[in-house]
């Protein structure tokens, strides 16, 4: 016998356990995929409860059904006009008030809603009880108290599921929740628009009016305009009738979330029962944290002890990495010689493709799984939040808000995690300037390089070394705000600002186990696939290009480089390093070995002294080193980077703008610099 199968979306605010409700009651039950037609990730599940299946969906958290940022805007379309036979809303008993509130806008948008209170024991240690009879009286709606994290509440979850999904299906046209009744005028006009919405197919008609009458940009106000077109009635009448209610003194999007915190605010009066002290704690770290004076330089040094952390942890792990590929191409080799394969296709695949793979996956996996878990720990933790507040005044003069710090630091571990986190920035100019200007902070791949030439040619001691890394950073953060500023007022002009509006999540602690998995599977295993799939092919083209006509050709292209790199102080070898290196920075120091040397395919190097020696032989100064140096500061984002923003943006012109600005930050520093050594 087939069970049913429901389908539940899942939402709620950000930091409020939504995903540990998610895997608790999924299990193993459960896959990350891509948001049909969109950029944005989703997990899916499955549980079996009482003869029934449920389809779980765990939608991105969402601060408001009003809320403009992509992530915001999918969920809540996916909310109100996708099959779905009811909405979980997952509530932080701590911080209960923007819960309610999310909940009375999510009931504008279906009919069948549940309220799920999670982490009732952290409220319980705080000495927070809530009413939860009370809470279901003010509501109408189930409300289920739990502690995910401890799988407390489970059951009592699935059998309210179970109850809310039984429910009638209520009326579309009928009259929303004496909670949620607004002013005559606005209750006027969304009656003489449904009867025009009434038939358009799959269309939640009274949040399609309230979309329309906001003015927002989603698909409710698309599919609105799109059924009063066809039925002939989107005149000028209701174009004049829309227009002043926009312009009102009082417009409707402010008379609704005034009175959605209101209503929220009177519901957490009567419900909520809090010592004043609850806070205290949060308000003394805050009293730091967020300071003028140390919020700052205690994130900024926090930051910098986690980037020395992924760099001064991931030199062993590589190093095993490297080694374990080395056995596996002999492996490889010996099994494509004992089949039979001729000496250059067994030489293409092994010392090709697959050394080459090897070499970007044992640099780029050891920082990105410690980085990410490390950096959604403090997450998890509340601090990020806080950062983003202390650098927004910087950030909103340069014509962009403080959510591009995060950005930044996710860009310090990989620019193409970095580039999907700009997600979080709503406005289209401040998000289409931070995947721009992204490739500015320069990632695991390049620390590297830039270790390696200091230590050779600028640094006496790690110290000194330590000091120019510092700089190398300060200046990617200053140029960053100032192309930022630039493309600001030049190509992205006419775009909007976005209103920077940040609720500090409380302190808590971090739900390490949820926070690896989620890291490691979501965001570092997603960006090491997109390498793998670009190394290979750069690979064999590397090794065509180091064996054909012994060398001839890769001889020719350095040639053709050659004056266009003296001119900027480097030579072809360099230009055609970086060039050879688009699928990931790692391979620079290889190649500028390869070439150097005339070797046949990449090799490791045997000692920092020894490549001195070879690189000196070929005309390198300290001024030499420090240009290229510059040039790994700035330069095009990789391969892997390249296909992020073009899979974000969906824009080529935007993708070729991402290689062109750095790059040309990075050859005019160049420049300067020479002419500075040719002045002195």
């Amino acid at each position: 016998m087939t069970e049913t199968v429901y389908t539940v979306a899942l939402a709620g605010n950000p930091n409020v356990g939504k995903s540990t409700l998610f895997n608790a009651l999924t299990g193993l039950n459960q896959h990350t995929g891509n948001w049909a037609g969109k950029t944005v990730d989703v997990a899916r599940g499955r549980f079996s409860h009482r003869g029934a299946e449920y389809r779980l969906i765990d939608l991105p958290g969402m601060c408001s059904m009003k809320s403009d940022s992509a992530e915001e805007k999918l969920a809540r379309d996916f909310i109100a006009f996708e099959p779905i036979d009811a909405a979980v809303v997952v509530a932080d008993a701590t911080s209960l008030e923007r819960g309610i509130r999310l909940t009375l806008e999510v009931m504008e948008a279906t009919p069948r809603v549940l309220l799920c209170v999670n982490l009732m024991d952290e409220a319980a240690k705080k000495g927070i009880r809530v009413n939860i009879p009370k809470l279901h009286e003010k509501l109408g709606i189930p409300v289920v108290p739990m502690s995910a994290n401890r799988k407390k509440g489970i059951r009592e979850f699935k059998d309210a599921l179970r109850a809310v999904i039984a429910l009638p299906d209520p009326s579309a046209d009928a009259p929303l929740p004496e909670t949620l009744l607004y002013d005559t005028e606005t209750e006027n006009a969304l009656m003489y628009l449904q009867p025009y919405l009434a038939k358009a197919p799959g269309l939640n008609t009274r949040f399609a009016a309230i979309c329309l009458l906001e003015g927002s940009d989603s698909a409710a106000e698309t599919m609105a305009e799109k059924a009063l077109v066809e039925k002939g009635r989107y005149d000028e009448h209701i174009r004049n009738a829309l227009a002043a209610l926009e312009t009102s003194t009082c417009g409707f999007e402010r008379r609704v979330a005034r009175q959605n915190i209101e209503k929220s605010a009177s519901i957490c009066r009567d419900c909520v029962r809090a010592p004043r002290s609850y806070t205290d704690g949060d308000r003394r770290v805050d009293r730091i944290l967020s300071s003028k004076v140390f919020g700052l330089p205690i994130l900024l040094l926090l930051f910098g002890f986690l980037f020395w952390l992924t760099a001064a942890g991931a030199n062993y792990p590589s190093q095993l990495l490297m080694q374990l590929f080395t056995y596996l191409e002999g492996e490889l080799s010996a099994l494509l010689t004992s089949l039979g394969a001729p000496e250059a296709l067994r030489a293409l695949l092994a010392e090709g493709a697959f050394r080459t793979t090897g070499w970007v996956v044992a640099v780029m996996l050891p920082p990105m799984a410690i980085f990410f878990p490390l950096f959604t720990l403090l997450e998890d933790v509340g601090f990020l939040p806080r950062l983003a507040f202390n650098v927004d005044r910087c950030f909103r003069r340069s014509q962009s808000c403080g959510k591009q710090a995060l950005t930044m630091c996710m860009g310090i571990g990989c620019n193409a995690c970095g580039v999907t986190g700009c997600r979080i920035i709503e406005s289209r100019r401040e998000r289409a300037c931070a995947i721009v200007t992204n490739a500015f902070m320069p990632c695991n791949g390049r620390f590297p390089i830039l270790i390696a030439l200091l230590s050779m040619f600028l640094a006496s001691s790690g110290l000194v070394s330590a000091l120019w890394m510092l700089g190398f950073l300060l200046l990617a953060a200053a140029m960053t705000l100032l192309c930022t500023f630039l493309l600001s007022r030049t190509l992205w002009k006419n775009e909007p600002p976005s209103a920077f509006l940040l609720e500090l999540p409380p302190y808590r602690v971090p739900q390490i186990g949820r926070v690896l998995v989620r890291s490691l599977l979501d965001r570092t295993l997603l960006v090491l696939r997109r390498a793998v799939c670009v190394a290979l092919p750069a690979g064999v083209l590397i090794w065509l290009l180091a064996n054909a006509g012994d060398g001839e050709a890769l001889r020719a292209l350095t040639g053709f480089f050659d004056p266009i790199g003296r001119f900027f102080g480097l030579d072809g070898v360099i230009l055609t390093a970086f060039l050879l290196a688009l699928p990931a920075n790692e391979l620079v120091m290889p190649l500028l070995l390869l070439i150097y040397a005339d070797l046949s395919s990449l090799t490791d190097l045997s000692s920092l002294e020894a490549f001195r020696t070879l690189l000196i032989a070929n005309g390198w100064t300290a001024m030499t080193a420090l240009s290229v140096c510059l040039l790994v500061l700035f330069h095009s984002p990789c391969a892997t980077t390249l296909l992020t923003i073009r899979r974000e943006t969906g824009s080529t012109a935007q993708t070729l703008l991402a290689v062109a600005v750095p790059s040309a930050v990075g050859l005019c520093f160049c420049l300067l610099l020479r002419a500075v050594g040719l002045l002195f």
